[in-house]
């Protein structure tokens, strides 16, 4: 193990030399303002390239933060921050084709970055290991944070109030936001009274906390959409990259329709990171589980294709999932993004209920609905002890593209319940698995999969780590 430690030290010094010795973060924004291009580029090619020196900061940051030796880097934790600095990659090359400009690429594109990526977390992979517990909850979560999610009243120990009828302190959830400090240790909580607050948000400090009146009650909406000319990565009503963020009693909704396609409710990118009691609601790509280890609890999720989807080691627990009536009369739950087999992500959902939204049931007869489809290569899903309604096609699963990806995903199902439940007819893809074993099955739990142990207690979310 120590040798395996040195080695991985030694490729993380390597490839952080190796990254940042390509461009700089001002080099390539100087790059991009130089290019011949940037007088005549077209909203979409911009917006491509926004979302590009964001994500390449974004990953210069998580490999700074991993080979920083006053940093208490587990294993675990780099393989974590590894893998989203290659999803950084890849989020930043879907952006141009999703948009129709993919002759332009960033110069980090052509580099070899993405091997060197892929050899580090191949060099650092580790088994999966049960975390340590404390009162039921993933050791991670600190115990300020539990002890403010187990409070009734969380609103109560607010630092600021929005309000929209200016009872609080502030009128806006970006106003509050930003004045919000950039850099604390400690719990910033931000209570957003019941009000429908129509603004698009990006939260980049750590440690914000927000907390509503209820779902429904506090809701913040948006309309972006890559119809409307946007990326999927920007289209987010609320993105939240700094890290320990914790939302609760909100509703994130995206009300550009199916017709726009890609619009995102929520979009996070916040390691360790909570959802308890929260909506999340769209259509296509509802919500986007980005990057890093994210858990959410008692929280309904609204969509028809796509609606989770990306690459975070992420665990749903007590969750409601409805499925709307979609234009081309496919729905698919999931579409999980791991292009690495050594990248610990994947999307783990456990003790769910999954039925047809209002609009869905009427026509629930004529609509195929599947448990997911193999974004890329490496997809990995699974759905364990979750009640799944008629309206699961028997086929469980749908392909994304002919044979792609059909022997390299990893997609199962363990003790599901249910008139949809049924694995009789399921696909015979190699690749799917009907899960028997507990300890197979224990992989995907809050304790192992995001190590839930070491950090979820300190949110006070209540959490099954076990099966």
């Amino acid at each position: 193990m120590a040798f395996r430690l040195l080695l991985t030290l030694f490729s993380l010094h390597f490839l952080f030399s190796s990254f940042a010795s390509c461009y700089t973060v001002n080099e390539v924004k100087d790059w991009c303002s130089q290019t011949p291009k940037s007088s005549t580029m077209n909203p979409r090619e911009k917006a491509a390239w926004s979302d590009c020196l964001e994500l390449y900061e974004q990953t210069i940051q998580k490999l700074n933060k991993t080979v920083d030796p006053n940093t208490k880097c587990s294993q675990t934790d780099a393989q974590t921050w590894l893998s989203t600095a290659l999803t950084n990659l890849e989020t930043c090359k879907a952006g141009f084709y999703e948009l129709g400009v993919s002759d332009n690429v960033l110069p980090l594109m052509s580099n070899n970055i993405t091997k060197l990526l892929s050899n580090t977390l191949s060099l650092n992979k580790v088994p999966y290991q049960e975390p340590s517990y404390k009162n039921g909850f993933p050791t991670w979560v600190r115990p300020g944070d539990r002890k403010l999610l187990q409070t009734s009243s969380p609103a109560s120990k607010a630092n600021v109030v929005v309000a929209k009828d200016g009872s609080g302190k502030y009128t806006t959830v970006n106003a509050a936001i930003s004045a919000a400090p950039k850099s604390s240790s400690g719990r910033y909580v931000i209570y957003v009274k019941a009000g429908v607050y129509d603004e698009q948000v990006e939260i980049k400090s750590n440690n914000i906390m927000l907390v509503g009146d209820g779902i429904g009650k506090t809701v913040i909406t948006g309309s972006k959409s890559v119809g409307g000319g946007t990326t999927t990565f920007r289209s987010a009503t609320v993105a939240v990259v700094g890290d320990g963020f914790i939302a609760q009693d909100m509703t994130f909704r995206n009300t550009a329709g199916a017709a726009n396609h890609q619009a995102v409710a929520l979009r996070s990118g916040s390691d360790l990171s909570v959802f308890y009691r929260c909506s999340f609601e769209g259509y296509q790509d509802t919500l986007y589980v980005h990057s890093e280890r994210q858990f959410y609890r008692e929280c309904d999720i609204y969509g028809t294709v796509d609606f989770i989807f990306c690459n975070a080691a992420v665990v749903f627990q007590n969750c409601n999932l409805y499925a709307r009536n979609p234009p081309n009369k496919v729905n698919t739950i999931t579409a999980q993004g791991r292009t690495d087999p050594n990248q610990n992500t994947g999307i783990s959902i456990h003790n769910f209920r999954v039925t047809a939204a209002s609009d869905l049931k009427p026509v629930q007869s004529s609509v195929k609905t599947y448990l997911g489809r193999p974004w890329q290569q490496y997809s990995q899903t699974v759905f364990m002890k979750t009640y799944l309604d008629s309206l699961i096609n028997p086929a469980g699963w749908l392909e994304w593209s002919g044979n792609f990806a059909l022997s390299t995903l990893y997609y199962g199902e363990y003790m599901n319940t249910g008139p949809g439940s049924s694995t009789a007819n399921r696909v015979k893809w190699s690749g799917y698995h009907v899960i028997s074993s507990a300890t197979e099955a224990s992989k995907f739990t809050v304790g192992n999969f995001i190590a839930g142990n070491s950090w979820l207690p300190s949110t006070s979310v209540p959490f099954t780590s076990t099966l």
